[in-house]
């Protein structure tokens, strides 16, 4: 890969947005609103991903000659709460063989559990290449730094083959998402369940016109007539619910929500549940023309099944409505399931500078994967048995 130069960014304002942008404009759907560069700017600005946080940026961008031809949002780590990579043990076991775990090198969106690309390609350019050049610069970056790990976090499959090629080892692992397969109503939607299960949920779907609660989808327009206000709006009720939770982790803050509302009002959407005038609870919602993401819930009143409405039910009405073919609901869950969400694989891919432990990280994973595998398809096959 002659003629090509890469840089390493210590902030994502110094990538121009244009730039940056224009590798994910011929593909939004892969890239995800994630990777645009309003959002992670809105990440870093806010002081939510920031060295203090915990993220310390290091953008890897490839130029030829002067243009960005490549790109892969980066961040050195000195933790793993709020890249959802799981590695916990990955880390204690490091930590009892005395060899580091941390910083690592994540490629990927913070706190953000949502699949899309990792390393983002110009129109016209050649992806695997382009990836060996973004993993080369990621390896030279963590022996520069003393970083011990490159990890990319949910990658989408194609970015995980390429990932795979260039050298890194993959995971597997699940969430649940839902999928739209053809409903031209919520009823056909309902008609996949079987009868006990189907006016189950359409007791629970009737149950905040009961409560006098009236639920609606925030888009665009309305949205950013007053970015302050909603923001305040979606923080209060994001930090009632996070605040009452003994884990509970706010990683985001109302500087993060304003940015966001202001910096891309065609992806966000805000799912409102209002009791006599009054806002009692919301999904902070993102989408591209074919996916919707459940990011952040939040409420400061109690119903039964407020949280099944706002956060799912309203949207997979929505998402047929508009035809939209996947609604991501986000890490965790189990719950969806009985709601029609499924276990969907999502990917990360790994690659450890010891080089003793990075060969048993690729034997466990090997294993791990095959477990993983036979898991799901043994779900598959009950599901399917089972008719709903």
């Amino acid at each position: 890969m002659t003629g090509l130069t890469v840089s390493v960014h210590g902030a994502l304002s110094e990538i121009p947005a244009a730039a940056w942008d224009a590798l994910l404009a011929h593909e939004p759907d892969r890239a995800s609103p994630f990777l645009r560069h309003a959002f992670l700017l809105a990440c870093e600005e806010s002081g939510a991903a920031t060295p203090r946080a915990g993220w310390v940026p290091r953008h890897l961008v490839v130029r030829r000659r002067r243009e960005v031809v490549a790109a892969a949002p980066a961040y050195a780590r000195d933790r793993s709460d709020g890249d959802f990579g799981r590695d916990w043990e990955w880390a204690s076991v490091a930590a009892r063989g005395r060899t580091p775990w941390y910083p690592k090198l994540v490629l990927g969106v913070p706190f953000t559990p949502a699949t899309g690309r990792r390393v983002l390609v110009a129109p016209g350019e050649d992806r695997g290449a382009m990836v060996h050049a973004v993993v080369e610069a990621a390896r030279r970056l963590c022996a520069d730094e003393g970083i011990h790990g490159v990890h990319a976090l949910f990658p989408d499959p194609e970015d995980a083959r390429e990932l795979e090629a260039a050298g890194l080892a993959l995971r597997i692992d699940f969430q649940y998402h839902w999928r739209n397969d053809g409903y031209r109503t919520p009823e056909d939607f309902l008609a996949r369940f079987p009868s006990k299960r189907r006016n189950a949920i359409r007791r629970e779907k009737s149950m905040p016109e009961r409560q006098g609660i009236a639920i609606r989808t925030v888009r665009g327009d309305e949205l950013v007539r007053d970015p302050a206000g909603w923001a305040k709006a979606c923080f209060a009720l994001h930090r009632a619910t996070t605040d009452k939770m003994v884990w509970g982790m706010r990683f985001v803050n109302r500087a993060f929500y304003e940015r966001v509302i202001a910096g891309l009002p065609d992806a966000v959407e805000v799912v409102e549940a209002r009791r006599d005038g009054g806002l009692v609870a919301m999904a902070f919602n993102l989408a591209s023309p074919t996916r919707l993401y459940g990011r952040y819930w939040g409420c400061v009143e109690e119903h039964p099944f407020l949280h099944f409405n706002v956060a799912l039910y309203h949207s997979i009405d929505e998402c047929i409505r508009r035809g939209v073919s996947v609604f991501e609901g986000g890490a965790g869950g189990e719950h969806k399931i009985a709601r029609g969400f499924e276990p969907a694989e999502t990917w990360s891919a790994h690659l450890v500078l010891d080089r003793r432990l990075d060969a048993a990280l690729r034997r466990h994973l090997d294993t791990e994967r095959a477990q993983r595998l036979e898991a799901v398809a043994r779900w598959r096959e009950e599901h399917a048995r089972l008719g709903g």
